[in-house]
């Protein structure tokens, strides 16, 4: 089963992110479009909370896109920078917070947290010490 990006947003966006730098504070407006309507979510962002809101004011970043789209970004993992490249979606406004936007949505399934590969690559690559040139 896989979740919409409207059920995301209301369900698990919002609280505490300890991943989301601590000195981050910005407001992003999510313009998701749907069969000539829009929908807006609106995420205050500051002290490592998130706060979710459905409201069409302005922000400090504004991200419009297909509802698929961010389906997409959802379920599968698709990277908000990458379907901004693609011209899946626009942004106006501080870009910077376009990649924090990053932090609040899953990542691939398939992916793992960079000191998770570099322990299991060290663990299973280790070099004899006859290898490395030491005595034993």
């Amino acid at each position: 089963m896989t979740t919409s990006a409207a059920d995301y947003l209301a369900s698990w966006v919002g609280g505490r992110h300890e991943d989301l730098p601590e000195t981050t504070n910005g407001t992003v407006r999510l313009d998701i479009r749907d069969d000539g309507s829009t929908d807006h979510w609106f995420l205050t962002i500051g002290d490592q909370r998130v706060g979710v809101s459905r409201s069409a004011e302005a922000a400090d970043l504004v991200v419009a896109g297909d509802r698929a789209v961010f389906d997409r970004i959802v379920a599968e993992g698709t990277h908000i920078g990458a379907a901004l490249v693609r011209n899946d979606v626009t942004a106006q406004g501080d870009l910077r917070l376009l990649m924090l936007l990053r932090r609040l949505f899953p990542g691939p399934p398939d992916a793992r947290h960079p000191r998770e590969v570099a322990v299991t690559a060290a663990a299973t690559h280790r070099t004899p010490a006859s290898q490395r040139g030491e005595r034993r």
